[in-house]
């Protein structure tokens, strides 16, 4: 006579279920705050000669790196710091490649900025790789590169042009998670993709930018690949205008499982705006964040407005709920 199935202790079982906590927390613990990017040299800029205005056009280059907009380099709230570019020296130094450079006081230029009613964007910027499909020629490469470079450098982004496969062994399309795993394993935090024929940099290509919190699309050539993206990482004047770094709570439910959490950690990671991300409560398929990120709660739901892995599902004031989603 066979006898039944023994039944665990609840005691044994709220052991179990608490050291299984004790080790997603441990690991998440020690995968966050978020800081993710590749620091950018914002204000060493190539110059043309020390003269007043050389000078100033370099401070409209700086401008334009430090707050990620284009429109900052004619920004009439901005414009004695053009004006006044050659108070705002530090040094003049020589870049990478030999080229002259002149390096502005970057703390000085931040607090003006600031001071006139504007935001600067994050040193640490998304490492982002960028495919063209189909594979140019090797000079047709070569010369996408140097446009896209010359871009990137502008908006200060930092990128690699690199013919990474898009579709499996079998010629199926890879899905968005197989390309950021795919972009990871060079170091990569997003991967941009160009899709068209090569028929010089002003032809129109569809482009499809590939992040850890969402996906986006348009269409434009070479240098429009770059400058949107931009656009997108960069938080927009109407949450971040002035604001200063806040704490929000966060909870997300639907998470059940370690790829979960993991995912959950990348796409925080990715967020714009995030500076930390620290657990303080984990319950069921429940997570809750503190969140230190520009704008507070208000700024982290702009956001996360567009991401297609957490939809907010209720939340006022600091407190902020949403749900992750899987990619299926």
């Amino acid at each position: 006579m066979s006898s039944a199935p023994s039944t665990p202790h609840p005691a044994t079982v709220r052991v179990r279920g608490l050291l299984a906590l004790l080790c997603l927390l441990c690991l998440l613990c020690c995968a966050l705050p978020c800081e993710a990017g590749r620091p950018v040299r914002v204000y060493e800029v190539d110059i043309d000669g020390q003269t007043p205005a050389a000078l100033q056009e370099a401070m409209r280059q700086a401008l334009v790196r430090a707050t990620g907009r284009r429109e900052s380099a004619e920004d009439p709230a901005l414009a004695s710091l053009v004006s006044d570019a050659p108070r705002y020296v530090k040094t003049y130094t020589t870049g990478p490649r030999g080229e002259p450079q002149v390096a502005f006081d970057g703390a000085a230029v931040e607090h003006a900025i600031s001071a006139a009613g504007r935001s600067t964007w994050e040193h640490e910027r998304p490492f982002t790789l960028v495919v063209l499909d189909p594979p140019r020629t090797r000079t047709s490469e070569d010369a996408a590169r140097a446009e896209l470079e010359r871009v990137a450098s502008e908006r200060g982004l930092p990128i690699s042009l690199i013919p990474l496969p898009l579709t499996d062994a079998g010629g199926t399309a890879l899905a968005a998670d197989a390309l950021l795993q795919s972009a990871q394993r060079f170091g990569a935090d997003q991967i941009l993709v160009g899709r068209g024929a090569d028929a010089g940099p002003e032809s129109s290509l569809q482009w499809t930018l590939y992040t850890h919190a969402r996906s986006t699309s348009w269409s434009g050539p070479l240098a429009a690949g770059i400058d949107h993206t931009v656009d997108v990482l960069v938080p927009q004047p109407a949450t971040s205008l002035a604001d200063a770094d806040a704490p929000a709570r966060l909870r997300i439910d639907g998470v059940n499982s370690l790829t979960d959490y993991a995912s959950v950690e990348r796409v925080l990671q990715s967020t714009p705006g995030v500076r930390h991300a620290n657990i303080a409560a984990a319950e069921g398929a429940s997570v809750v964040f503190d969140v230190t990120v520009r704008g507070g709660a208000a700024g982290l739901a702009q956001a996360l407005s567009g991401s297609s892995r957490l939809v907010r599902t209720a939340g006022t004031g600091e407190s902020l709920v949403y749900r992750y989603q899987p990619q299926g």
